[in-house]
Parts: C-alpha cells; structure tokens; sequence
C-alpha cells in the first residue's frame, strides 16, 4: 500500500527546485488567476521554515509591509508556485526563525551569508 502512494506522489514532484534554506531571503514567483486571466505576482522575503517531505513539503516567508508582518506558506511542488529565486543567503543556527516575528526593524534582519 506504501508503495503506491509513494509513486502516486513521486509523479507531482517537480524536477528543478531551487536550492534553498532557512534564512534566505527569496522571490516566489506566485501565478494568480483573476477571473479569465492570470497574472505572476512576486513575494520577496526571508524564509521562516521548512518542513514536511516529498509532495508534502512547504516553506514560509515573511516580510515587513508597510510596517505589518505578513507570512505566506507555498508547498514547494505546487504548480501555482511558478520559480523561486534566491536573493540572498542568510547565516542562521536554527531551523525555525519564530524569534523574527517579535523583531521590528534591523532587529528583524538574518546577517549574510558569503559563498
């Protein structure tokens, strides 16, 4: 029974995904249909967390917006999540940053990663 669900959701994942962690500051390229049409709408922010495996995995960004903190969580394979770009490679120690939604400001920021 295992078997089949695990080839039933081999076929959904995608093959390139980018490469990313926690900490990371990313663009989701998000496909948005508005009525007959559709539309790519960008979403620029650091990576919160990541967790769950295979077909189920997801990721949460979190950015500052006009002064307000706003989270969103894609599931990395989903066909509505067009292409993540990596803007830039956070330096953390931990695998969820929860501590960033109590920060405003510098305080809130992830020091950089220099590859």
């Amino acid at each position: 029974m295992n078997n089949i669900i695990a080839q039933i959701e081999a076929t959904q994942l995608k093959e390139n995904v980018a490469e990313f962690h926690v900490g990371d500051t990313v663009r989701v390229h998000n496909k948005i249909k508005e009525g007959n049409r559709e539309r790519i709408q960008i979403f620029e922010g650091t990576v919160l967390k990541r967790q769950g495996t295979g077909s189920r995995e997801t990721f949460t960004v979190r950015k500052n917006s006009n002064g307000v903190g706003v989270e969103k969580t894609w599931p990395v394979h989903s066909p509505f999540v067009e292409k993540i770009e990596v803007v830039r490679f956070g330096k953390v120690r931990r695998a969820k940053l929860n501590y960033l939604r109590d920060r405003v400001g510098k305080k809130a920021k992830v020091k950089e990663l220099v590859r």
